[in-house]
């Protein structure tokens, strides 16, 4: 089954040009940051904010200009002070607060001894320039579960409103730029403000790609770069979406032996196979007739994001158990309704980079297709990671091909990358890892959740980590970690 398309919503078509951007930097003159006290949402002792102006189109870097806000942990020991270590937590969402959470989450005193710690909220998002796509009632764009092609077709239509949208609000002559090649520019516009020839950084789930893209773009201008978490090397693209499905599948697993060795205070199964017949019990329950807010749909969400550390699984075994006995659990129902603009700028941004970094399938019929594929391959969650985003109605088309992912530049990347991740599978991270080449190394931990560094219980994980960004040095060859592994040195 297929639909009829529209290509475009007039205004933001007409102001596209599908040309190549060559990398470049802000302008001739370099801005400088004037640093002052952060907004009260991230505000702390010494974190200090400043605002840098940036080119809306990198093509025209005297035309329109938009700004992006950037956050700074000095170092806590200038003398030993290394240079700049710029992170980004994923999303994309806000990474203006991120140096003080790291720290707040046990950053070694040696990293921040060595480092400014920088963040910054990607164009788009935050307290940057930012878009909407005037979501109101709030609706998140990420697809839900398909139960069949008519599920699709039915989403499919809500899909189509919410590109719309996008076209049609105040921020629409933005559109075509929020992108991860013009985020990976602006970055490089921070490096140069900063007074830095080069520049280290930390980035987590979509971070890695964004990293991945910076270190593509600008590969002599890197320093240290980790990628944690590693999505595989086209992003946030279809293939990336689809990949939802067997991080679900990979991940499943370890929750199911944990609820089943606690069954004595969760009743949820004796075996993991029990686990896994109550999870597909509940969610055809659920299809059926919803508990409060929760129906088949949210619950798999719910479930989905459970499994990104293994600290929540009580938590996810508590709703499980609340949804079993017919009791609303006490936490709130999926987001469907609200007017907050902080959330509306959380949900619209992130959906605009996803759009326009690469072109989308346009019919119908294809998404209906992977979704009756995905729902046998990966039949726990595979019906929802690939049923159709409003990518498929976006109003133009990218502005410049996606970023290839390559090796050419110096050998500066440690990628490391748990084993069972739900968001980023092992399989999209070996693909980031061999169009890295010799540029990179993998460090893999043999245990499930999303990231790595600072999240793990595995010590030597956290330990190449801190020994590449002090030292620069990363194993000789890949390594898996286990529980007496140690990387080389």
């Amino acid at each position: 089954m297929s639909s009829t398309i529209s290509r475009g919503f007039g205004l933001v078509a007409a102001i596209v040009v599908a040309v190549t951007v060559a990398p470049a930097t802000a302008t001739a003159a370099t801005p400088t940051l004037t640093w002052r006290p952060c907004p009260a949402d991230v505000a702390a002792p010494r974190l200090r904010c400043a605002g840098l102006e940036v080119p809306l189109d990198y093509r025209r870097p005297d035309g329109e200009k938009i700004e992006v806000a950037v956050s700074r942990l000095p170092s806590t020991n200038p003398e030993r002070r290394r240079g700049v270590l710029l992170m980004n937590p994923g999303g994309p969402g806000p990474g203006l607060g991120m140096p003080l959470s790291l720290v707040q989450r046990g950053l070694p005193a040696s990293v921040t001894d060595s480092y400014d710690l920088i963040g910054f909220d990607p164009r788009g998002l935050g307290h940057s320039t930012r878009v909407t796509c005037d979501l109101k009632p709030l609706r998140d764009p990420q697809p839900p579960y398909a139960r069949d092609a008519a599920d699709v077709a039915k989403h499919a239509r809500i899909a189509e409103a919410v590109a719309k949208g996008c076209a049609t609000s105040k921020t629409a002559p933005l559109l075509p730029y929020i992108t991860t090649a013009n985020i990976a520019r602006d970055v490089d516009a921070i490096r140069a403000a900063l007074g830095e020839r080069r520049i280290s950084s930390y980035g987590v789930s979509y971070g890695t790609y964004l990293g991945a893209v910076y270190a593509t773009l600008f590969p002599h201008r890197t320093d240290r770069v980790v990628l944690d978490g590693v999505t595989g090397p086209g992003g946030l693209d279809i293939t990336g979406s689809r990949r939802f499905g067997q991080g679900f599948q990979d991940r499943f697993p370890d929750f199911a032996r944990w609820a089943a060795a606690h069954d004595d205070s969760y009743a949820l199964g004796s075996t993991p196979r029990q686990v896994t017949g109550k999870y597909h019990e509940l969610a055809a329950r659920l299809d059926r007739t919803p508990v409060g807010e929760i129906d088949g749909v949210a619950f798999r969400d719910y479930t989905f994001n459970g499994l990104y550390a293994d600290q929540v699984f009580p938590e996810l075994a508590r709703l499980w158990q609340s949804l079993d006995r017919g009791r609303p659990p006490a936490s709130p129902g999926p987001l469907s309704t609200g007017t907050g603009d902080d959330t509306e700028n959380l949900l619209a941004a992130p959906l605009l980079v996803r759009c326009n970094d690469t072109a989308w399938p346009r019919s119908v019929g294809t998404y209906q297709h992977h979704v009756a594929v995905d729902r046998e391959r990966f039949p726990l969650y595979g019906a929802a990671a690939a049923n159709i985003w409003p990518c498929a109605f976006w109003p133009s088309r990218p502005i410049e091909p996606p970023v290839r992912i390559g090796d050419r530049g110096p050998s500066n990347i440690l990628l490391v990358q748990n084993r069972r991740d739900p968001a980023a599978p092992l399989a999209g991270a070996g693909e980031t890892r061999r169009a890295l080449g010799d540029r990179a190394r993998m460090v893999t931990v043999d245990q499930g959740g999303h990231g790595v560094y600072l999240s793990s219980a595995e010590a030597c994980g956290n330990d190449a980590v801190t020994r590449f960004l002090l030292t620069g040095q990363r194993p000789a060859t890949d390594f898996p970690c286990g529980p007496s592994a140690t990387p080389d040195r």
